[in-house]
C-alpha cells in the first residue's frame, strides 16, 4: 500500500532539489525549441528509469542493520546539503538539435539527454536515500518521479517565468535546508536506536 506521507515527503524534497538542477534547464530549452508533449515524453521516461535504478539500490540499503541504514542516510543527507550550497549557478547548456521534429527523434534527444545527465545525479542518489530510510519503495518512487515530471513540465512549458519569479538560489536553499533536516534526523535516530 502506498503511503501519502511518504510520497507527500519525496515528492517535496526531489522536486525542491531538482529545480536548480542543468537538466531542468536542458528541458527548459528544448521546450523552447520543440514540440513539448514529444520533449516531455523523452524526458518523463528517462526520469522513470533512473527513479527504478534509485529505488531498487536504496531497497538494497534496507537488507543492512536500521542504526546503519541511519548512519549512512545521514550522512549521505548531509554530503547533498552541503553539495547544493556549494553549487554554483549553473548556466543553460547547448543541447544537440535533432535533424528534424518527428516525435522520435525529439523524445529520444530528450530521454538521452536526461539519461546521461542524471546518472548519480544528486537527486538520483536522495531517492536511493529516501527508499532506504523509509523501506516503502512504491511511495518513494511513486514520490520521486511524480516530482521529477513535475519539474520537467515546468520546465518545458513555463520554466522562463518560474525562474525570473523565483531566485534560484532560494530554492536551492530551501532544499538545502530540507536534507540537512533529514540528515540530522537520520544521525539522531541512528544514535538514539
Amino acid at each position: 500500500m502506498i503511503s501519502l506521507t511518504v510520497t507527500a515527503l519525496v515528492f517535496g524534497v526531489v522536486f525542491l532539489a531538482e529545480l536548480p538542477d542543468k537538466t531542468a534547464l536542458a528541458g527548459l530549452v528544448l521546450g523552447t525549441r520543440y514540440r513539448a508533449s514529444y520533449v516531455f515524453a523523452g524526458v518523463a521516461a528517462a526520469f522513470a528509469l533512473h527513479v527504478a535504478l534509485a529505488v531498487a539500490a536504496g531497497s538494497v540499503l534496507t537488507l543492512l542493520p536500521q542504526q546503519i541504514v541511519h548512519a549512512l542516510t545521514g550522512v549521505l543527507f548531509l554530503g547533498g546539503a552541503a553539495v547544493l550550497l556549494m553549487r554554483k549557478d549553473e548556466d543553460e547548456e547547448e543541447v544537440r538539435r535533432p535533424e528534424n521534429q518527428s516525435f522520435w527523434k525529439v523524445s529520444g534527444a530528450g530521454f538521452m539527454l536526461i539519461l546521461v545527465a542524471e546518472f548519480g545525479d544528486l537527486t538520483q542518489i536522495m531517492t536511493a536515500n529516501l527508499a532506504a530510510r523509509y523501506d516503502d519503495p512504491l511511495s518513494v518512487g511513486l514520490g520521486a518521479v511524480l516530482a521529477l515530471w513535475a519539474v520537467a513540465g515546468l520546465g518545458i512549458v513555463g520554466g522562463k517565468a518560474l525562474m525570473k519569479r523565483v531566485p534560484l538560489r532560494l530554492i536551492t536553499q530551501i532544499a538545502a535546508v530540507l536534507m540537512l533536516g533529514l540528515g540530522v534526523w537520520s544521525l539522531w535516530e541512528a544514535v538514539a536506536g
